[in-house]
């Protein structure tokens, strides 16, 4: 009988990516809905899908807790290379138990953004907290002043990011934000549609 990986290999040869590595920023709890934690692991076979070469997804930490955990567990288990990035001062915090993949172990918070951002070709967000939402955002800004011209993406499950998007539309009404900055952010609301648009993305300074 075949297998679950064998599966997953057989469908990864119908699939590739102009992207090799992924950075995703999401909550180290599961949160409160089942769809949640449903999203980080088809988020998860999406990438195995999708990566006949080699993916490096790169986390914020690698704990195996909540939908990081999620995420990191269906990769590593799929065959591609987990990397944790986290600061030396929060091992002991966020590190209390069993790994998953590589953990890199960075000066402080700025270094590990710095990590990410130079070897990740593209940014995912999931639901999360403030450490996910600041995380995001850097990345946006970054995007706005052409420090990379990276695809920025939210899986915005069950409508999670709404009112982030709400707020952002705002900005751009009042002048806060230029239209063409608004393309930075490509949402969906699940993992296939989010990597179909990210595939398409052009740069906003390139529209």
């Amino acid at each position: 009988m075949e297998d679950a990986g064998e599966k997953i290999r057989e469908m990864t040869k119908e699939h590739s990516s102009r992207f090799k590595s992924i950075c995703v920023f999401c909550g180290s709890s599961n949160g409160k809905k089942v769809s949640y934690q449903d999203a980080a692991i088809d988020l998860g076979k999406e990438l195995l899908i999708r990566w006949r070469r080699t993916l490096i997804l790169f986390m914020v930490a690698g704990a195996c807790i909540g939908l990081m955990g999620l995420i990191s567990q269906a990769v590593h288990d799929g065959g591609r290379h987990v990397i944790g990035v986290i600061p030396k001062l929060l091992m002991l915090q966020e590190i209390t138990g069993e790994t998953i993949g590589e953990v890199r172990e960075v000066a402080d918070m700025h270094q590990r953004k710095a990590e990410m951002a130079k070897n990740s070709d593209a940014f995912i967000a999931l639901p999360g907290g403030y450490g996910t939402l600041e995380e995001l955002l850097e990345v946006i800004t970054w995007a706005q002043l052409g420090i990379h011209d990276k695809p920025v993406g939210l899986l915005n499950v069950d409508g999670y990011y709404n009112a982030l998007l709400s707020f952002i539309d705002k900005a751009v009404e009042e002048g806060f934000i230029l239209p063409a900055a608004r393309h930075i952010i490509v949402s969906a609301p699940t993992a296939k549609e989010l990597f179909e648009k990210l595939e398409e993305y052009v740069p906003h300074h390139n529209k």
